[in-house]
């Protein structure tokens, strides 16, 4: 059975930095795309970037997450992680991390929740004093 699940998540005061990990069961994620998506209060669900299992390049943002954030393969803990900077209050949100091996070979990797199969649960990131 595939499961992919978040760790990581937490309170963190607005300028800080805070990092992801999405972890696989039953499944290597090496071998999968992953993408990050965040909910926000009030708001849908919405991509943050993902990561392809190859080509050059191989990680793409959504516009304005770029610079702040960042998503890279662990490949001797075979994770993902999204470490995040500078944050503000409205990066508060759940983070979810979603994986997918039926376009791996294609170039890039999607940036709609419909292109994933596998999902974690989500977990709560706040940005507070």
């Amino acid at each position: 059975q595939v499961r992919v699940e978040e760790v990581g998540g937490g309170l963190v005061e607005p300028g800080g930095s805070l990092s992801l990990s999405c972890e696989g069961s039953g499944v290597e994620i090496d071998l999968y795309n992953v993408a990050w998506f965040r909910q926000r209060p009030g708001k849908a669900r919405e991509a943050v970037g993902c990561i392809a299992v190859s080509g050059k390049p191989n990680t793409f943002y959504e516009e304005g997450i770029e610079g702040r954030f960042t998503i890279a393969r662990d490949y001797g803990k075979d994770t993902v992680t999204l470490q995040k900077n500078a944050m503000t209050p409205g990066d508060s949100a759940i983070y979810y991390c979603a994986a997918d091996n039926e376009t791996v070979g294609a170039p890039g990797c999607a940036s709609v929740p419909n292109g994933y199969d596998y999902w974690g649960q989500g977990e709560q990131v706040t940005v507070s004093e």
